[in-house]
């Protein structure tokens, strides 16, 4: 994209200053600020729109995580819903896929929205479904190998601390709490 040209008024201000600092005996000229390259400038496009599910799988007092980025970044398993699917079946079956774990849904976690930019350079809003989800069976360690780095149970304070994102530990955060509240419950008086 073209840069627009300058009008005739500011270039001969421009070249006014440079005059005057050459002629003060200034060592080099002073930089002028030109506008950012279209490159770097906010792109006029919307955003593509995203919409994702998952959840942390709880079992005796664990949760289960993810590693992706060669095991640089954990975060909570999730992925894309699939046209026709509920909200419910995609995380179930994101969680089955990135883990090797077949869980069942307990209660809704907040959902998570938030924009990143994609490795094709387009924005990208992505809106997440989370859920709290109960072991049923499966092994962490049939995890997807292409779709993570590992798969790996934590106690919650480590799984809190090393989810990646900090949304991501506000969800756990809550599912923690609620985890805490449903065992009180449950509990005989």
């Amino acid at each position: 994209m073209d840069r627009p040209a300058e009008s005739p008024a500011r270039a001969a201000a421009l070249h006014a200053r440079r005059q005057r600092c050459v002629d003060a005996g200034a060592a080099r000229p002073v930089s002028v600020r030109r506008p950012a390259p279209a490159a770097r400038l906010p792109s006029r496009t919307p955003p593509e729109r995203q919409h994702s599910a998952g959840g942390l799988v709880v079992h005796q007092d664990r949760v289960l995580l993810i590693a992706t980025a060669g095991g640089r970044r954990w975060q909570i398993p999730k992925g894309h819903v699939e046209p026709g699917e509920r909200l419910e079946q995609a995380a179930v079956r994101e969680v089955r896929e990135e883990t090797g774990v077949t869980s069942r849904i307990v209660a809704v976690l907040p959902a998570v929205d938030y924009t990143f930019v994609g490795k094709d350079g387009r924005r990208v809003r992505k809106h997440v479904d989370y859920y709290l989800l109960d072991y049923v069976s499966g092994d962490a360690a049939d995890f997807d190998r292409e779709e993570a780095d590992a798969a790996n149970w934590f106690s919650w304070d480590e799984a809190i601390d090393r989810l990646s994102h900090v949304n991501e530990r506000r969800v756990a955060e809550k599912a923690r709490i609620l985890t805490q509240t449903t065992t009180q419950e449950e509990e005989p008086a």
